[in-house]
């Protein structure tokens, strides 16, 4: 999954960035809420985190803007003030959830995974695809009984797919919501990774991960 960050306070952002990373995901940061904007017209987010306190436009503005344009892409909004009026005005905007810093890193993670079940595609924490069972929270991965050890982009990777069950994704679409803006486009990191899925989750029959020719990839149950 690719998350947005838009943070001011370098230090925080940084921190953010590199915990949110360490977990699987793929993750871009700007600083102000122009750049955010610009950012959500050239690329594909699963998900916003976006402070209220931003160099304009503020990160009210910025969602405000987002749900305008017609981008339902969740946001999670930050903010350093806990008064009632300041989260009506940020779910008023288009905010699907609001954290109070300061905060557990573990409350961030946990309300992205929730967002994302939100997504009318998912709705459960835990993913089945034939004998594979995915734990969205955990990050642990099964096949039948067998526990499956992958890195964390080996497993963001094969949660993206897993979320698309049954549907071609082309590697243009796996690079915008797996990798993050640095991608190479002419490197062959794709397909490595696929490779080393398929050594860890398809070492018998049935094989689930299907390659389809100048089209991409496909996760089968």
């Amino acid at each position: 999954m690719r998350l947005l960050v838009v943070e001011d306070d370098a230090r925080l952002a940084d921190v953010l960035m590199r915990g949110l990373r360490e977990a699987g995901y793929a993750v871009d940061s700007v600083h102000d809420g122009k750049s955010a904007l610009y950012q959500l017209t050239i690329n594909n987010y699963d998900a916003v985190i976006l402070d209220v306190m931003i160099p304009p436009p503020d990160g009210l503005e910025v969602c405000r803007q987002m749900r305008t344009a017609g981008l339902s892409t969740p946001v999670l909004m930050l903010t350093a003030r806990d008064a009632l009026d300041d989260r009506v005005h940020g779910l008023d905007a288009g905010a699907d959830d609001y954290l109070v810093k300061p905060f557990a890193f573990e409350e961030l993670l946990a309300r992205i995974r929730a967002l994302m079940r939100r997504v009318p595609v998912v709705t459960a924490p835990t993913l089945h695809v034939g004998d594979l069972t995915i734990d969205t929270a955990s990050h642990r991965v099964f096949r039948e009984e067998d526990e499956i050890v992958l890195t964390s982009k080996e497993y963001a990777l094969l949660e993206y797919m897993a979320r698309n069950v049954g549907r071609v994704i082309s590697r243009e679409e796996i690079a915008e919501h797996v990798w993050d803006e640095n991608f190479d486009p002419f490197s062959n990191i794709i397909e490595v990774y696929v490779n080393r899925l398929r050594r860890k989750i398809d070492r018998a029959e049935p094989y689930h991960i299907v390659t389809r020719r100048n089209e991409g990839y496909m996760l089968r149950n």
